[in-house]
């Protein structure tokens, strides 16, 4: 891999997993590309594996890789054509009360007790119960280096913590969660619609969203921010509507 920067060659090592049980697809077995888990990896390749679909988690960089589907693709916002539909707004309005706070990326113990309220309210069904605080490190707070939190309050209430990375091209939303008891903020869509008005703020042209999995209940919601490029064959693209149900295999 060449950097952009210095124009010297970097060799990476990749692995790939076995089959396992696809997170975002019912019946569908998955695999996943990582890189080099003994590589402590740089900003920089950082940035040039997000551009080629990767993720981050914790200490680790992925991506999808399975041999018969391709449904899980990258998905970044648009931010300077970003279309406010009125519902946007409505959620703005309805949490003008909400304050936002960012802060260095670390362990609080403020933040944890609300991620498990979250974890065990929201996806008990998932494999990210029973939540840990051992999970919670390695997964949020293994890499501060690259990112912050924004927190966000109704005075002095916690309600919502969004892990956010900082790249030179975007923000990369690496997780949110938020109080379940409060569904009628729709605290998740709110802590996007920030994490948009700070990219704005800073003068960045994307927000990375992770993965848009059409035909997954979860992650169809990522469509609604448009306009919304997609990674398809390597090539970054705009999602369209007559796309959706054409890419859509669930």
């Amino acid at each position: 891999m060449k950097s952009e920067t210095d124009n010297q060659e970097e060799t990476v090592k990749l692995y790939r997993t076995g089959e396992h049980n696809c997170s975002y697809l019912s019946n569908q077995q998955a695999r996943t590309l990582f890189l080099d888990p003994e590589l402590t990896f740089s900003l920089e390749l950082y940035e040039q594996l997000t551009h080629m679909g990767f993720r981050r988690s914790g200490l680790h960089l992925y991506r999808p890789d399975c041999e018969q589907c391709g449904a899980c693709l990258p998905s970044r916002v648009r931010i300077n054509e970003f279309h406010w539909k009125r519902r946007f707004r409505r959620i703005l309005k309805k949490n003008r009360d909400i304050h936002m706070h960012r802060r260095p990326c670390r362990f609080e113990a403020e933040h944890y007790a609300l991620y498990h309220h979250y974890i065990s309210e929201r996806h008990r069904d998932g494999d990210m119960y029973p939540p840990s605080e051992e999970s919670y490190r390695d997964f949020l707070v293994s890499r501060p280096d690259l990112g912050f939190i924004l927190e966000f309050r109704q005075g002095e209430e916690l309600v919502a913590v969004a892990f956010t990375d900082r790249l030179s091209t975007g923000l990369s939303a690496t997780y949110t969660f938020f109080d379940p008891d409060q569904a009628e903020r729709s605290l998740g869509t709110f802590a996007i619609l920030s994490q948009i008005e700070l990219c704005q703020t800073l003068g960045l042209p994307y927000l990375y969203l992770g993965y848009w999995v059409p035909g997954s209940p979860q992650m169809t919601y990522k469509s609604d921010f448009r306009p919304m490029d997609i990674l398809v064959n390597r090539r970054w693209r705009a999602l369209e509507d007559h796309m959706i149900d054409h890419l859509a295999i669930g």
